[in-house]
């Protein structure tokens, strides 16, 4: 594992991926903000999360809520949301912004 923090979710392995989303570029897992937990999808967190599910709001988007699953780098929304398919830190692909479900995640 590259990094620290714990992921809950269904088959998670070392790089963030998951049951549901497990492709080579699928290596990112959200801060959920109802409970501060790390999931790798909205999938996960409906199995396995708080039940209350709640987007990021827009004026807290400077705060670290993605997790790089290759080098354990922490993004903020805005970073994240901003960033063009590469972790900053590492230069590992991943999924842009999670572009179809980011409504789940982000405000």
């Amino acid at each position: 594992m590259a990094h620290n923090q714990l992921v809950i979710g269904i088959n998670v392995d070392p790089e963030t991926r998951c049951a549901h989303y497990h492709s080579e570029i699928d290596r990112i897992a959200i801060k959920f903000f109802c409970c501060g937990k790390y999931y790798p999808c909205y999938q996960c967190h409906e199995s396995a999360g708080c039940g209350k599910s709640a987007v990021w709001p827009k004026e807290r988007f400077d705060e670290k809520a993605v997790l790089c699953g290759a080098c354990g780098h922490e993004l903020t929304v805005k970073e994240y949301l901003g960033c063009t398919s590469v972790c900053p830190a590492c230069s590992a692909s991943f999924n842009p912004g999670c572009s179809l479900h980011k409504h789940l995640y982000f405000e």
